[in-house]
Parts: C-alpha cells; structure tokens; sequence
C-alpha cells in the first residue's frame, strides 16, 4: 500500500463504521485480506459486502492519513467473500508492507486484550462492554488495567566475523535458526536480560551490549527490543530444553533463516551487511 507514514492512534468501541474505514478483520490468528490485490489488500468495511456481515468486537484504533481504522473479528464459520481470503497475521507482511503490518499489529493486540481482559483482574466484577478509551477502569473497586505489553529482548552476538544462532524447539520440524531471545523479569535492566538469556541458554557470555532498534510484535503482546553484543567467554552448552540446536556461523554458511519482517532477521542482515553479503 503506497501511502505516507502517518498514523494516530486511539481506541473506543463503535458500532459499524458509515464512513470509508479501512478494516483489519481477524479470526483465530489470521487477517482478512485481498493478496491479488496489492494497492488495496484491506477491505472497506463501510461498503458492501462488509456492510452486511455480522462483524464482531469492532475498535477503532486509529487513523492512518485521516482515514478511520476498525478492528473487527468474524465468526469462524462466517462466508467470506470473494477475492478476500484469511492470511496468518505472521505471513501478512508481504502483502501489507511495513506500515499496514504495523497497524494490524496494533488492530490484533487491542482485540486481544479487549477480549481476554472482561473482568477485573483485582475483584472480579465484570467490566463494561464498551471501551471508550485505552484503560478499564473498573466501577467497583476503582482499579485501572491498561493493554497488557510485554517487552522482550533480542540480541545478534558475534564472535569475529561469527554470529551466534540457535534453533528453538518450538520449530523443531522447520529447522529455522534465528538470533536469541527471552523476555525480561521483573527488575533487570535490559541489558542485564540480555546477558542473562544469552547465558541461560547457551552458556555464553557476552559483552558490549548495543540498542540496535524495537518491533512490536503482537503474537500476542510483545515488545521486542533489539541488541547487538560480542562475545567474552564460554563455550556453547544448550543448559535447557529451549533449544535443539546452536553454533556459530559465518556470513558465507548461514542456515535456514527466520523470515523478514521480524526485528531478528534485521538483526541477521546488519550483521550480514557488515561483512560484505548482503
């Protein structure tokens, strides 16, 4: 989609949009998408047939160059019309581009906590259905509960012209290896989970620890925050049951990747750029 970079956020409950609204239409991890159709692969949900269909949970969540911005869900049996099909939210990128695939992102993490945050985390009293901002607050007890966000870290160590991979064991059958990663705990700094996860899973130790950028990654509610590190000392024991696998690999003798857009394979091709491959 060919447009400038300009969105603004915001999230109330509304009911079916009369005006043009671009929507981001989701059911069970997947997007409702047009792929053959790459300047307008999201569906206006003001005309006709989605004027019509019994959309679910709508949000609006933004306006992107003024246009409004709705997050819908639809049941899992519900006609889908032509040339629309459903899209895994992950595989979406290469037909929404950067901008629309952060949008949805945020579209999928406001459903998600609209959806499993119903009641009140502190007395259990029921919230109400409709949301007219980014907080419950809730009219028993008072307590605020604002969209769940959970920061992660993520981090290239190299060791010459070496960069540390591992293979998760959630991929176990797709032999994908990727840069690692962990969520931090409460009172680390970032840096510290950083040295903390590299440690824990490889046994590695690691030094100048680096910002190199941030993803949201809504799967369902994380915040990856990148790191470049080097390596100090140590050699590569796989201490837990996270991994299956992990080496050093040079530039020319990479494995099989993980895919873009994810902050990882950024990660991997900075480090592939600065020695000459890509």
């Amino acid at each position: 989609m060919h447009m400038q970079n300009t969105f603004i956020p915001e999230l109330r409950s509304i009911e079916r949009p009369e005006t043009p609204s671009i929507g981001f239409i989701f059911s069970n991890g997947k997007i409702l998408l047009a792929p053959e159709n790459p300047e307008n692969p999201l569906p206006d949900l003001s005309i006709n047939p989605f004027n019509q269909i019994n959309l679910q949970r709508l949000l609006s969540i933004g306006f992107w160059n003024n246009n409004p911005c709705v997050a819908a869900e639809l049941p899992d049996d519900a006609e889908i019309p032509a040339p629309f099909q459903w899209l895994p939210l992950r595989q979406s990128f290469a037909v929404l581009g950067e901008i629309a695939f952060s949008i949805a992102g945020r579209a999928h993490h406001m459903q998600h906590w609209d959806r499993t945050h119903r009641f009140c985390g502190s007395c259990g009293a029921p919230f109400p259905a409709e949301l007219t901002t980014n907080v419950k607050i809730c009219s028993r007890c008072d307590a605020s509960h604002f969209p769940t966000l959970s920061p992660a870290v993520i981090v290239a160590v190299t060791r010459g012209n070496e960069i540390l991979l591992a293979r998760s064991a959630r991929f176990r059958n797709a032999k994908m290896f990727s840069v690692l990663a962990g969520f931090v705990e409460p009172g680390e700094t970032l840096e510290s989970a950083v040295a903390r996860e590299v440690y824990e899973e490889t046994r590695i130790s690691v030094e100048n620890i680096r910002y190199f950028g941030s993803q949201p990654w809504p799967f369902p509610n994380a915040l990856m925050i990148g790191f470049t590190a080097t390596y100090a000392d140590g050699e590569i024991d796989l201490a837990d049951d996270e991994l299956v696998e992990a080496g050093w690999f040079s530039a020319k003798n990479m494995p099989h990747l993980s895919q873009p857009p994810s902050i990882a394979r950024k990660l991997i091709d900075h480090f592939l750029a600065e020695n000459g491959v890509v």
